[in-house]
């Protein structure tokens, strides 16, 4: 039986984030996540069960240097005081919404590497205001998951070369 094209495009699926997240993308962003034992991360749902027990702050603070944050901006995108995340032993463990919002960091990070081809590039364009972003950096944004969509599709775009 052989499928007209018609046919065939109405299969295709649009869904942006699936062509923008892979199976190594699953894991690769552990490495971001020092002193994270992955196991056998393999799943998206590995990702949800990590998230829900949630991290120790020291987990957060080194994520937060590998990825050039100072600690007032990563409590802005945690939504948390500075000054109690400052309080926390580092071996506290976090509150699951924290926790999530690490992990989203470190995958927007690691695909962030993947797309730019280095972390440092990536890195500085986070920093850099863009008129793309209405004249805000892609950082300023990442206190919401609107913010964080906005970041990855725009990734999307410049992986497969299409700028606004």
């Amino acid at each position: 039986m052989s499928y007209s094209k018609k046919h065939i495009d109405q299969n295709e699926v649009h869904e942006p984030m699936a062509a923008y997240i892979t199976t190594d993308s699953v894991t690769s962003f552990y490495n971001l996540l020092t002193g994270v034992n992955p196991g056998k991360a393999s799943s998206d749902f590995d990702v949800v069960r990590l998230a829900r027990q949630g991290l120790p702050k020291k987990v957060l603070t080194t994520l937060a240097q590998k990825i050039s944050l100072t600690l007032q901006e990563l409590a802005g995108i945690m939504h948390i005081n500075e000054r109690t995340l400052q309080r926390y032993d580092d071996d506290t463990v976090v509150k699951t919404e924290y926790a999530e919002k690490a992990v989203e960091l470190a995958r927007l990070y690691t695909r962030g590497e993947e797309v730019f081809g280095s972390m440092d590039k990536f890195k500085r364009w986070m920093k850099t205001p863009s008129h793309i972003f209405k004249g805000e950096s892609p950082v300023s944004l990442l206190d919401t998951s609107i913010g964080f969509d906005l970041v990855l599709r725009e990734l999307g775009r410049i992986e497969h070369g299409i700028f606004a």
